[in-house]
């Protein structure tokens, strides 16, 4: 029964969920991005056991030379070779390659043999040659570029050399090119596929703690969170200032920024509340915006934000719609007050402002508002990088401009 048992525990194809076992075949190099205990490291050491045993569906027949390359030889040991998920603990007793830890290296009992590599020495990769490879970590490493090119030289033997790439992702230059290269597979696992095998209060715990945030969606998603350049909002901003509560709130308004039209194509309608506490600061409280709806389904949906937080006013850009937007306030929400703004300069110019006072830690986030957060960071000179129009972000313009700025942009004087 113990061998049974062994065998059975061994047997990825049981244990595997489907974005680590049924994959396209059409790739050099398999980018998996995963969340903080997604089973990337599995996955890894499933992969390079079985090219190097030459088990389907990774391979057909051995690979005899691989590399392993991690962020330094101690991560490469603990984590890759001796870690709980790493190559010895995935290989059942009969299976196991030999660890040599003087010099670096396991040899499989069919002569199939991999060496590891530390990130921060490239140049160490100028000489052997491989037919595979598995990258660990790769968006934290030091030397990522350098570490990375000289790898390419060394993938030259075999019909047809691969390398698999498993880290959190990150938005370094190397991670980027990765995803843009021809024949690259990406698959992304955030941390809840891999639930079962956590501690139960692990993913509850980080999630109530940084769900929604960069670092939550980064460290926990699995997503690639990239700031432009040029942009007017820095996330290191937004991140500092973010908080579970605000404190009382004295004044609250409610902003629209209606859609020049409705229908499945149409821009979203910016619906977004702010409220400004006893601290004089600003405190985004709600994001309501919503695509697809008619007018009458906006202006309802904006009035019933505006009365669960018993906001005192409703600012409505009237650029698009004039007259109809207070019309449509009128048949749908009599008792809601709306006071039509118009912008008279344009949508960089009325945000700079605004930007203005999250640099200066005027604004803050109550809880994460990921689609609002990844607007801010995405707008630049020329506009959102997808080129829609930025109706969450103008919402929050308008809200932050009546509660705070004068009608020249320019920051209200606090009194007392």
């Amino acid at each position: 029964m113990a061998p049974y048992g062994a065998q059975f525990l061994a047997d990825w194809a049981i244990w595997a969920r489907d974005d680590q076992w049924r994959f396209s075949d059409d790739w050099r190099t398999w980018l998996v991005l995963g969340g903080r205990g997604a089973g990337k490291t599995r996955l890894g050491a499933e992969w390079v056991r079985g090219i190097a045993t030459g088990r389907l569906p990774f391979a057909s027949r051995p690979s005899r030379r691989i590399a392993l390359v991690g962020e330094t030889f101690a991560a490469v040991r603990e984590v890759m070779i001796e870690g709980e998920s790493g190559l010895l603990a995935v290989h059942p007793r009969g299976e196991r390659p030999a660890w040599q830890p003087s010099r670096q290296r396991l040899e499989w009992p069919n002569g199939a043999v991999a060496q590891a590599f530390s990130a921060e020495d490239p140049e160490a990769l100028r000489g052997p040659q491989f037919t595979d490879a598995w990258l660990d970590e790769a968006g934290k490493w030091r030397q990522a570029e350098a570490t990375y090119d000289m790898l390419q030289f060394a993938l030259r033997l075999g019909e047809r050399p691969r390398q698999m790439v498993t880290t959190t992702p990150r938005a370094t230059p190397l991670l980027r090119r990765l995803i843009a290269e021809a024949g690259t597979l990406v698959t992304k696992a955030p941390t809840v596929l891999n639930r079962d095998f956590l501690s139960p209060g692990f993913l509850a715990g980080l999630t109530e703690r940084y769900g929604g945030t960069r670092l939550g969606r980064q460290e926990l998603e699995a997503e690639l969170i990239a700031d432009r350049p040029d942009a007017l909002w820095r996330r290191e901003a937004i991140e500092a200032g973010r908080v579970v509560r605000p404190p009382e709130i004295t004044r609250t308004v409610v902003a629209v920024d209606p859609p020049a039209s409705s229908g499945a194509g149409a821009d979203a309608c910016g619906i977004v509340a702010v409220g400004k506490g006893v601290d004089g600061l600003a405190y985004v409280l709600a994001d309501a915006t919503a695509s697809g709806l008619r007018p009458a389904e906006w202006a309802g949906r904006a009035a019933t934000l505006y009365r669960r937080l018993g906001a005192d006013r409703l600012v409505a850009e009237v650029n698009q719609g004039g007259e109809m937007v207070a019309a449509v306030f009128a048949q749908v929400a009599r008792d809601v007050p709306v006071s039509p703004v118009r912008a008279t300069r344009g949508k960089w110019l009325r945000a700079e402002p605004v930007a203005a006072l999250y640099e200066q830690g005027r604004v803050r986030h109550v809880g994460a508002f990921a689609e609002l957060e990844d607007e801010l960071c995405d707008f630049g000179p020329d506009g959102l990088s997808s080129g829609r129009s930025p109706d969450r972000l103008d919402a929050l313009v308008w809200a932050v401009t009546a509660l705070m700025l004068g009608r020249r942009g320019e920051p209200r004087v606090r009194v007392g």
